[in-house]
């Protein structure tokens, strides 16, 4: 088995990224949108609110875990949006981080359909839909409350996405304040737990593009069709664009609020001392050298 696993092994780095964004998304979902399903079709019986807001926590905290010592564990486009515009993450890999962040995403969404299938199809009497009183779609994406405008939708997944960047740059920021290795994963996971509780009754908390798209491609492929796009006054895309401009919003707030105050550590300042050393000896170079 060694051997066959030692041929199994890829080297390629990118790829290799690309899978464990794949898995720990897997993992996110599956577990996320798996509490949803229980939630949902035993009609609060197995599982309450509080319930889903684990099921994710927990998912985050175990996709982190398997894909964080790979890829980093972005587990969210608009995550690694933010990592390329802080110069942290290569622009290159960008879509296909995001392509594989999606395709699990669809995939675990896949498999909690399965799972589930039985217990759906009793829940709705037989009948996929979207809206109504049993409406499963929901279980795999997020719609938003019958109150809710769309400009309300926008704001609300902005503020929860911007929470999400400042807890996740706070917790990875090491000069701030200095975490053991291993309690950071739990961490991010607490970070979606505290947004669930307190900023999920509007939309679901998507605040992850992947997160909804995967599986909302998911319900329109398998028997939801093309109302899972038009629902909530074509609410599809506000789960994709919001989250991107929350995550830039948190990032810009950390980096300008704690992050560029930091004091200089003794590694930044030597290199800055010996930058201008070997300025200033060019340039008496250069003055010796200009004729008189």
């Amino acid at each position: 088995m060694e051997r066959l696993l030692r041929k199994c092994r890829i080297r390629n780095q990118l790829v290799r990224e690309c899978m464990a964004e794949c898995l720990g998304v897997y993992v996110l979902i599956l577990f996320g949108c798996g509490a949803v399903a229980q939630v949902t079709t035993t009609q609060d019986k197995k599982g309450q609110y509080l319930s889903i807001n684990l099921g994710f926590a927990l998912g985050a905290t175990f996709g982190v875990f398997v894909s964080r010592g790979v890829s980093g564990a972005h587990l969210n486009p608009a995550v690694s949006l933010s990592m390329c515009i802080l110069g942290r993450h290569s622009w290159i890999k960008l879509p296909f981080y995001v392509f594989f962040q999606v395709l699990g995403a669809f995939l675990a969404a896949a498999t909690v359909g399965l799972q589930y299938y039985d217990a759906i199809r009793a829940y709705s009497g037989g009948e996929l839909t979207v809206t109504g009183p049993t409406a499963t779609a929901g279980i795999f994406s997020t719609y938003p409350a019958d109150y809710l405008s769309v400009w309300g939708g926008v704001v609300d997944q902005v503020i929860g996405t911007a929470a999400l960047l400042l807890c996740v740059l706070a917790l990875g920021d090491q000069r701030n304040s200095s975490l053991p290795e291993g309690l950071q994963p739990v961490l991010v996971g607490a970070a979606v737990l505290v947004i669930g509780i307190s900023m999920g009754s509007n939309s679901g908390y998507a605040l992850n593009p992947a997160r909804d798209f995967g599986p909302r491609l998911f319900t329109c492929i398998a028997g939801w069709g093309v109302d899972v796009f038009k629902a909530g006054g074509g609410w599809w895309w506000v789960p994709i664009l919001a989250p991107c401009v929350g995550a830039l919003l948190g990032t810009l707030i950390y980096e300008l609020m704690v992050e560029v105050h930091h004091p200089p550590t003794p590694c930044e300042l030597q290199t800055c001392q010996e930058v201008t050393e070997n300025r200033t000896g060019l340039e008496l170079k250069t003055d010796c050298e200009k004729p008189t």
